[in-house]
């Protein structure tokens, strides 16, 4: 389930650029550069907003531009995401904002009409969509690597897919994921694909001492069979939400937002890069670790 900081955060400025898939016409898609035919794709997870929030598919837009590739945001919510934008609440915008009883109370009374739905919506629920769509952008365009980063409820999306279908994504960016939970935890420990994660400051779904117990799940890997590449990067004075819904009037909010987008640019050009571009019957060759852009 997505944790209560999903709430929080801002609209990020401008508007999507991208359009309806026509692979599948329940996600959107951002597509690459015209006329160049790349051989990995990403796969974008929403957090608890769903694709009526214009956030994740600005972000789509500028991932297609900057990673040089498609990315597709599927609807994990079959059109009914259980929260609306009108639901935002005053929770923290950065770390080190301390919260009342009362305003810990109006939050809580703000959510509770959504507890059903987001019930109903487990991330469960929310995998058996992505993968749908997934398969079938797989399959009709013919990508070779597809890569995944989940924001929040879209990043326990992410570990779903990854564990349970580990021949789907080969790699994996969770922006402040929500917690697992001790019954899924090892679903980490089992994900096939390259992993990284964006953690904010502070976050109320995974606290410092939890961290370190994801942390040396992967770490218990090394040097055995199942290891793949990992990093877990913790961002000063972010809170829960900072790389999908950025209070960017506060500079190190923005700097961490920035710093999260960049480093999923990174990541995914080093564990699932693309070397060549074709044009037509041009060939570009890519440099993979290039800075690409700031909001």
């Amino acid at each position: 389930m997505s944790c209560p900081n999903c709430f929080t955060g801002e609209l990020l400025d401008g508007e999507p650029t991208g359009k309806t898939s026509e692979v599948d016409g329940a996600a959107y898609f951002a597509p690459g550069p015209e006329n160049a035919t790349s051989k990995r794709a990403i796969i974008l997870l929403t957090d608890i907003f769903g694709l009526p929030l214009k956030n994740s598919k600005i972000l789509a837009d500028n991932f297609a531009k900057c990673l040089e590739c498609d990315v597709y945001v599927p609807d994990l919510f079959a059109g009914h995401p259980p929260v609306t934008v009108q639901q935002l609440s005053a929770l923290p915008e950065k770390a080190g904002v301390k919260l009342g009883v009362g305003k810990i109370a109006q939050i809580v009374w703000k959510v509770l009409p959504s507890i059903p739905a987001m019930i109903r919506n487990k991330p469960s629920a929310g995998a058996a969509r992505a993968l749908t769509a997934s398969d079938v952008s797989h399959q009709t365009k013919h990508y070779e690597k597809l890569g995944a980063v989940g924001y929040c409820y879209g990043g326990g999306v992410a570990v779903l897919l990854g564990s349970q279908h580990p021949d789907l994504l080969s790699s994996i960016v969770l922006a402040h994921p929500s917690n697992p939970t001790d019954a899924n935890a090892s679903d980490l420990v089992v994900t096939a694909g390259t992993t990284t994660a964006d953690i904010p400051l502070e976050d109320m779904g995974i606290k410092p001492a939890r961290l370190e117990q994801l942390n040396a799940l992967y770490k218990g890997r090394e040097g055995k069979d199942n290891f793949v590449e990992y990093e877990f990067t913790v961002y000063p004075g972010t809170a829960h939400g900072f790389a999908a819904r950025p209070a960017l009037k506060f500079p190190e909010v923005k700097e961490g937002f920035e710093k999260a987008f960049q480093q999923t640019v990174g990541w995914f050009n080093k564990t699932i890069p693309h070397d060549t571009l074709v044009f037509g019957d041009q060939h570009d060759e890519r440099d993979n670790t290039r800075r690409c852009y700031d909001y």
